[in-house]
């Protein structure tokens, strides 16, 4: 494992920092957590600001290195602790795998979450049914490439989206994959994705990271 400074996770239970923090138990990296409080506007204090210009969480301080973005912190905690192999060697088509499974979590899934959450920031008031069910067609749209991406795995090389071996890719999945457990579709729905999510929900750092954030559904 690197040598790495203090570490500390800016966080909010139920976020997208809930990887993060996942990942941190899984990694076993020693860290502290400083949980924010979202609805009393603590991800916009001038100080936090000054860390996350975006005024969201997570951010990760590794010493005096400040890192934002989800995905990227993911991916920086796996090249940090090289020895758990959660992400193919560089320059390998493993490796390209990975890259294009992370960014798809990001850029297909993680927008199209936001428009359903949040569904007055693209289409304003009086368009809210309309931008949630585009959001939702294009949540279940995402969820059924994945789901045909592991039947086709788990039938050849493995049970994880690259194969045989867990990746960070896994823990940044299951997390989306957790998003949608109050949606009219949860991704329970298909027989693939709720053998991947059963498998991933089994492992010791998930539930220690659901009893250190006190969350209680999707079990």
């Amino acid at each position: 494992m690197a040598t790495t400074s203090a570490i500390t996770l800016y966080h909010a239970p139920m976020t997208a920092a809930m990887v993060v923090h996942w990942l941190l138990i899984e990694l076993e990296l020693p860290h502290r957590l400083e949980t924010l409080d979202l609805d009393k506007g603590e991800q916009k204090s001038p100080a936090y600001l000054k860390l996350n210009p975006a005024g969201v969480v997570p951010t990760l301080v590794i010493g005096d290195q400040v890192i934002c973005e989800a995905a990227a912190i993911c991916m920086h905690l796996g090249e940090l602790c090289p020895e758990r192999k959660l992400a193919p060697p560089v320059g390998t088509p493993g490796r390209a795998r990975y890259y294009q499974w992370m960014f798809f979590m990001a850029n297909t899934l993680q927008p199209a979450y936001r428009a359903w959450f949040y569904p007055t920031e693209p289409a304003g008031e009086a368009n809210v049914e309309a931008a949630k069910a585009q959001a939702r067609a294009r949540i279940e749209a995402a969820w059924e490439q994945v789901a045909a991406h592991l039947e086709a795995e788990s039938g050849s090389s493995g049970p994880y989206l690259l194969g045989a071996d867990l990746s960070i890719v896994d823990f940044m999945t299951t997390m989306l994959m957790r998003w949608s457990r109050n949606m009219p579709k949860p991704v329970d729905r298909w027989p693939a994705l709720h053998a991947y999510a059963q498998r991933m929900k089994g492992r010791p750092s998930w539930k220690e990271m659901y009893r250190r954030e006190g969350l209680t559904d999707w079990v």
